[in-house]
């Protein structure tokens, strides 16, 4: 895939963003792996107002030209996810709602439905809270990934990666749906929560359903 062609659908998931209410106004960013880095949405520009020109590369030790656009304040996770997890071509981190507010109350997504499983384990776990834009936070957000693809962070959002832009939006998505679904069934009671036995069988399911 082309630079260009890299640039465009960024801006084209990054207007879904706002869209579909996945994230509103500013807030949110979207990565996509290219050459020796990863090429990322502007700091404190609107999406709507994008140009190719505007989207940031940032190399894998985190340099960037300085005399052009600052990179999202979040590429510092966006950076270690691409270190840590070479699986990982695309990152989608936003501010949906019903994740957020699962991340207010510092909740992870339990195995309430097999469907957790599309997030790579038998739950979706939620990272300690640190300032954004931090490195700390970013360690934070590694460390749940293990065996993950998606996670939320307290206080703040939820980040999925996977091998395409257009995956890793869907799992943002799926994330949100989920997150939804749990705090409705918080809210009549105590959902009954899947085996670990029960998930193994799912996570088998669903990566072969992925080939």
């Amino acid at each position: 895939m082309t630079e260009q062609k890299i640039r465009k659908d960024i801006i084209k998931f990054s207007k879904l963003l706002n869209k579909t209410n996945l994230s509103p106004l500013r807030s949110g960013n979207i990565s996509v792996r290219y050459k020796n880095g990863f090429l990322i949405t502007p700091s404190g520009m609107r999406y709507e107002t994008l140009k190719s020109k505007d989207i940031v590369f940032v190399d894998l030790k985190g340099k960037y030209n300085s005399k052009k656009n600052k990179p999202s304040s979040e590429w510092h996770f966006h950076k270690d996810i691409y270190l840590n997890k070479k699986n990982a071509n695309s990152v989608v981190h936003c501010h949906s709602k019903n994740a957020l507010v699962l991340s207010c109350i510092r909740k992870k997504i339990p195995a309430f439905h097999y469907m957790v499983a599309v997030a790579g384990g038998v739950d979706i776990k939620c990272a300690k809270y640190a300032t954004y834009g931090t490195s700390e936070l970013s360690k934070n957000i590694i460390q749940v990934l293990n065996n993950r693809f998606a996670c939320l962070i307290e206080n703040h959002g939820q980040v999925v990666f996977s091998d395409g832009i257009d995956s890793a939006f869907e799992l943002a998505q799926e994330v949100e749906h989920l997150s939804e679904q749990y705090l409705e069934c918080l809210r009549i009671g105590k959902p009954k929560i899947l085996t670990n036995i029960e998930m193994s069988r799912v996570l088998k399911k669903v990566k072969n359903y992925k080939k």
